[in-house]
């Protein structure tokens, strides 16, 4: 089941890079990313009703909610909605995978988790193999200071999604499914960007395109509700670190889309590089040897 939900997340969500890049335009992005999470939300609420499962958090959980809401579908997505206008979509993906090492040290840092070597030897070759797949991309932009910004956006966004990660994980210890405190957080990140849009003066237009909404749709649906209910299943069955190594196969699958859509060139060093990645993850995923113990005399 572990390695479906992985596959799963890494197909859905290495694929909405491309459609958030569809959604930049004439609708403002904190407009466009809070209608993305009230349709998702919506869902979710429909989802559990249909199912007959509890719709109301303890009180306990509330603030946890109000945190993951701001933090994962808030901060997170305006920071790579905007990164987007300035960076490549598979670049952002690049960034984006190293929220393994990002949730290893805050996991130490704020939880007291021991972080396995492997796991971040693994992370490491994966980064490495990333970098050689997407450098190029760099060529003629280390000057450009629209391009660094887009990066150091790239990186907060990364920040976000990590402390998102924590708070579903403690979340999950109580005792409450991703279906349930999705629904509250999304339901939470739509109004505080609603309330951005405005108190900002932004328009809350809807581009008619099909191009935005067939996006927005997929956006809400495949890339919210069963992206990060899945996602956040794997958070609660291998614990974010390994969970979030996930997140370094996106760039795999932003690519194979990049060479369709935006006519990137293979070469030997990107054949490594995804050869590092893959050898990266098995790393990472490989089963921790318990010590011998020695035998009694």
């Amino acid at each position: 089941m572990n390695a479906f939900l992985y596959l799963l997340t890494v197909l859905i969500w290495g694929s909405t890079w491309i459609a958030i890049k569809w959604q930049l335009g004439a609708v403002p992005a904190p407009v466009s990313i809070a209608y993305r999470f009230w349709i998702a939300a919506a869902v979710l609420l429909l989802i559990l009703v249909a199912m007959r499962k509890p719709i109301r958090p303890p009180r306990e959980a509330w603030r946890y909610l109000v945190a993951q809401g701001i933090a994962l579908f808030c901060c997170n997505f305006l920071c790579f909605y905007y990164a987007s206008q300035w960076v490549p979509s598979g670049l952002i993906a690049v960034v984006f995978s190293t929220a393994p090492l990002w949730n290893s040290i805050n996991g130490r840092l704020f939880l007291g988790r021991a972080i396995q070597p492997q796991v971040i030897v693994g992370a490491l070759l994966g980064l490495t193999g990333i970098v050689m797949l997407f450098l190029p991309q760099m060529s003629g932009h280390w000057g450009d200071g629209a391009m660094l910004r887009g990066l150091g956006l790239a990186f907060l966004g990364t920040l976000f999604f990590s402390t998102g990660n924590l708070l579903s994980s403690r979340m999950q210890s109580l005792g409450l499914t991703p279906w349930l405190t999705n629904t509250w957080a999304m339901f939470i990140g739509a109004a505080v960007l609603t309330l951005i849009g405005i108190v900002l003066g932004m328009p809350f237009t809807l581009d008619s395109s099909p191009l935005y909404l067939g996006s927005l749709l997929y956006l809400a649906v495949p890339g919210s509700v069963i992206g990060f209910t899945v996602y956040l299943l794997l958070v609660g069955r291998l614990g974010p670190e390994r969970a979030a190594y996930c997140t370094v196969l996106f760039p795999v699958v932003a690519l194979s889309i990049s060479t369709v859509y935006e006519g990137y060139v293979w070469s030997l060093m990107a054949f490594v590089g995804l050869a590092c990645v893959l050898g990266g993850n098995l790393l990472a995923f490989m089963p921790v040897r318990a010590k011998l113990k020695p035998a009694a005399a």
